[in-house]
C-alpha cells in the first residue's frame, strides 16, 4: 500500500499532503521512518573517523527528518482536528516515538562520540551557533539518562514512555469535558444581559444540536462572554463550576489519579539523574536559570501586585454593592461586575469594541505590521493542501521577495479542536546544502464564526490573543538559523514568550488601531476618545490579573519542587499553593491542577513563571520602541535581528542586550501595569 506520509510530497513548497493523508496511514508510517533514522544514528556511532563537530553533533541534528515530519502532523492534528481513532492512534504512537527518543539519548556510543566533542570544545573553531546545539545536544543526553547504569536505563526508559501516554491522556480527559458540556436554556427572559451576537450564535449552535432555544458551551467565544454579561447569576455559577471542575468528577475522565502519576514520575526520573527535584532540572537551561531566580522573582512581583489585587477586588465589591448587589462577591461574580466597573470607569467594554474588530480587517493588519516593522508580505494562496477547509494558507515574503515561510491560519473552534489559541510548526526552518528550508508556521485559536447577520467580530482580549500567538509566528517565520534544534521558537522557555507579548503591546497604539479599526457596519474609523479610554484602561485590574496569574506560577513551582512523592489529596495540596493568591473563599468541588493542560500536558512544567517573566522583558523592550518612536526601523531591525532570526544561536540575555543594549529593567512593566 502507498503511503503518502513516505512519499516525497509533490506540493508546494513541500507542505503536508493533508488531503491524501488517513489515519491509518500514521502507524506504519512511523514504523518505517524509525527504521530509517535508526540507520543514520547507526552510520554515525559505526563511522570509523574521529568524532566531530561535523560528523556527529551537526549530522545528529539532520537525523530522522521524516519522522519528524510525521510527527508534527499527527500530534498538530491530534490537537486541532482529533477524533475518537486520531486520539486512539496518538496514544498508541506517543510511547513508540518516545522508545526511539530513548533510544537515542541512551546510546553509549553516540553519547560517547558527543562527550568527547564536549570535552574539547575549548579547542574547536566553533561559532556561537554551533557552541549553542553542542551544549544543547549534550545536555538533553545527560538528561535523557545517558550516563545512568544499566538497570536504571532501562526504569529510566518506563518512566519516560508513560509519561507521553499521561500526557496524551489529560489532555484528552479535558478536551472530552469541555465538549462534554452544554448550558441549555429554553426560556427568553434568561439571556438577560447577554449580547446579542452571543445570542445569535447560541441559537444557532442550538441548532446544530438539534435542539430548541440557546446552548451556551466552555469554548471561549461562547464561556467568557457569557461570565461577563449573564444577569442570571444560577447560570454564571453552573458555568464556572462546570468550567473549573473539567476532569475533577471522580469518573473515567477524572485527572486527579494522572496528576500525582506524573508529578512522581518526574520527581523519580530527575532524582535518578541527580536532582533533587523537577525544576532544579528544568531551570539549568532557562533565563531564570535556578529556582531560587524564579521564586525570588514571584515573591517580588507578589509584593507589588497583591496590594493592587485587594484594591481591585474591593472596588469591584464596592460597585456591585452599588448596583444593588447586596451578597458578597463569588468566583462568578467577578467577570461581570469587573466588566460592569470597567464600563462605568472608561465607557468601554468588549461589545462597545468588537464591532470596530472583524477579524478579517484585523488578520489584514496584523499582516501590515509585520510589513511596516519586519518588511514581510503576504500573499494568499489556495495551492497548499489544508486539513479543514476552514483553514487559510498564506505565502510570507521578505522584503527581498523571497519566500520565508508558509503560515496556516485556523481561526475557528470545532468540536475536534482543543481550546485556547496556539503556534505549532509543520517544518522548523533550516539550512541543508546551503539552500534554507523555510518554516510551515500554523496558528490555531477559537475565535467566534461569523453569523447570519455579522462577520466574525474579535473582544479586545482577542485581538491581544491574535496579536500574540502572531508573535510566536514570527518568531518562527524569521527564523535564519542553520541548524534545526535552535532554530524559531527553539529558545529558552522563559524567553519564547518575548515576541508574542511584544506584539501584544501594538492593541493599546493609536497608530496601529486608526489603520484598520473600523465599525464593520457604519465604517466609521474607531473614534479618538475610544482609542484614548483603551489605553486609559489598559491597566484596569492589573493587580488581579497578575496576583491571578502569580496564583498559578506558584501552583506550578509547588508541584515541581517536591522532594517526596506526592500522597495527599490533590484539592489539599493546591489549595496551601495558592492560598496567598486566593480572592475567593476556596471550593472543594472545583480545581485548577486537574485541567492545567500547561503543566501536565503540555510544555511549561517549572515554567508558568515565564509568561510574566517574559512580560518585564516585552514591557522594557517596548518602552525602547517607544522612546525612539514605535516604528522606527533601526530598532526593529535590532529586534528582528537579535530576537526573531537568532532562535536559540545564543544565550537568551546575551541576544536580548544586543537588541537592547542593556539587560531589561522591571520599571517598565511596573509603570504600564499600573502596580509601580
Amino acid at each position: 500500500m502507498s503511503n503518502p506520509l513516505l512519499e516525497s510530497w509533490r506540493t508546494p513548497y513541500e507542505t503536508p499532503p493533508f488531503h491524501l493523508i488517513t489515519i491509518n496511514h500514521f502507524r506504519p508510517a512511523i514504523d518505517e521512518a524509525i527504521r530509517s533514522a535508526s540507520e543514520e544514528i547507526r552510520q554515525i556511532t559505526e563511522n570509523p573517523e574521529p568524532p566531530t563537530f561535523e560528523n556527529t553533533v551537526a549530522t545528529l541534528d539532520n537525523c530522522g527528518e521524516k519522522l519528524g515530519q510525521i510527527s508534527a502532523i499527527l500530534f498538530n492534528l491530534n490537537s486541532a482536528e482529533t477524533s475518537g481513532e486520531l486520539m486512539a492512534e496518538a496514544q498508541e504512537i506517543a510511547p513508540i516515538l518516545t522508545r526511539f527518543s530513548n533510544d537515542i539519548t541512551l546510546n553509549e556510543k553516540l553519547f560517547s562520540r558527543i562527550r568527547a566533542i564536549y570535552n574539547s570544545k575549548d579547542t574547536l573553531s566553533l561559532n556561537r551557533e554551533q557552541e549553542m546545539l553542542l551544549e544543547k545536544r549534550y545536555r538533553t543526553f545527560v538528561l535523557g539518562g545517558a550516563g545512568l547504569n544499566e538497570n536504571d536505563k532501562l526504569r529510566f526508559r518506563e518512566i519516560s514512555e508513560e509519561l507521553s501516554k499521561l500526557a496524551l491522556r489529560f489532555e484528552e480527559n479535558v478536551l472530552d469535558e469541555t465538549n462534554a458540556f452544554e448550558l441549555h436554556i429554553t426560556e427568553y427572559h434568561d439571556l438577560a444581559g447577554l449580547p446579542g451576537d452571543i445570542v445569535e450564535t447560541a441559537a444557532a449552535e442550538a441548532v446544530k444540536r438539534n435542539k430548541e432555544g440557546w446552548i451556551f458551551t466552555l469554548h471561549f467565544p461562547s464561556y467568557i462572554p457569557f461570565m461577563q454579561y449573564s444577569e442570571k447569576r444560577e447560570f454564571r455559577e453552573k458555568m464556572l463550576k462546570a468550567y473549573n471542575s473539567r476532569a475533577f468528577h471522580k469518573d473515567n475522565k477524572d485527572n486527579r489519579s494522572l496528576v500525582a502519576r506524573i508529578v512522581n514520575l518526574r520527581l523519580e526520573s530527575v532524582k535518578m539523574l541527580g536532582f533533587k527535584n523537577y525544576a532544579e532540572m528544568v531551570l539549568g537551561d532557562r533565563m531564570a536559570e535556578d529556582q531560587d531566580k524564579v521564586l525570588s522573582f514571584l515573591e517580588e512581583l507578589f509584593t507589588f501586585s497583591h496590594t493592587a489585587a485587594l484594591r481591585d477586588f474591593q472596588n469591584a465589591a464596592d460597585y456591585a454593592r452599588e448596583l444593588g448587589h447586596n451578597d458578597k462577591i463569588e468566583r462568578w461574580d467577578w467577570a461581570y461586575f469587573s466588566e460592569k466597573l470597567k464600563k462605568a470607569r472608561h465607557n468601554i467594554d468588549d461589545e462597545i469594541l468588537k464591532p470596530y474588530f472583524s477579524l478579517d480587517n484585523t488578520r489584514e493588519a496584523i499582516f501590515m505590521l509585520a510589513t511596516r516593522l519586519f518588511g514581510l508580505k503576504f500573499k494568499s494562496t489556495n495551492e497548499i493542501p489544508v486539513y479543514h477547509s476552514e483553514v487559510s494558507t498564506w505565502e510570507v515574503y521578505r522584503d527581498d521577495d523571497i519566500v520565508a515561510a508558509i503560515l496556516y491560519l485556523d481561526l475557528h473552534p470545532r468540536k475536534g479542536k482543543n481550546g485556547g489559541a496556539w503556534m505549532t510548526n509543520f517544518r522548523e526552518e533550516k539550512i541543508r546544502k546551503n539552500s534554507r528550508i523555510i518554516p510551515l508556521v500554523s496558528i490555531v485559536s477559537n475565535f467566534a464564526r461569523p453569523s447570519a447577520t455579522k462577520p466574525s467580530l474579535l473582544t479586545f482580549n482577542e485581538l491581544t490573543t491574535f496579536l500574540h500567538e502572531f508573535g510566536h509566528a514570527l518568531h518562527g517565520m524569521l527564523s535564519q538559523c542553520t541548524y534545526e534544534s535552535v532554530a524559531g521558537t527553539n529558545v529558552a522557555r522563559d524567553f519564547v514568550e518575548l515576541p508574542s507579548q511584544f506584539m501584544e503591546n501594538w492593541a493599546f497604539e493609536k497608530d496601529w488601531l486608526d489603520s484598520f479599526a473600523v465599525h464593520y457596519k457604519t465604517g466609521e474609523k474607531i473614534p479618538f476618545e475610544m482609542v484614548q479610554r483603551i489605553k486609559d484602561a489598559s491597566a484596569f485590574n492589573e493587580g488581579y490579573a497578575c496576583n491571578r496569574q502569580l496564583g498559578f506560577s506558584f501552583l506550578d513551582m509547588a508541584w515541581h519542587t517536591i522532594t517526596e512523592p506526592f500522597d495527599s489529596e490533590i484539592s489539599d495540596f493546591e489549595e496551601s499553593a495558592m492560598a496567598r493568591t486566593e480572592l475567593f473563599q476556596w471550593s472543594e468541588t472545583m480545581n485548577m491542577s486537574c485541567s492545567f493542560t500547561h503543566l501536565f500536558g503540555g510544555g511549561y512544567a517549572a515554567g508558568y513563571y515565564g509568561y510574566k517573566w517574559a512580560e518585564v522583558l516585552d514591557a522594557d523592550a517596548f518602552q525602547f520602541f517607544k522612546e525612539s518612536g514605535i516604528f522606527n526601523k533601526e530598532v526593529a531591525d535590532s529586534f528582528r535581528r537579535y530576537i526573531l532570526e537568532s532562535g536559540g544561536s545564543d544565550k537568551p540575555m546575551n541576544l536580548y542586550k544586543k537588541f537592547r543594549g542593556k539587560e531589561p529593567s522591571i520599571d517598565a512593566f511596573l509603570e504600564r501595569s499600573g502596580l509601580k
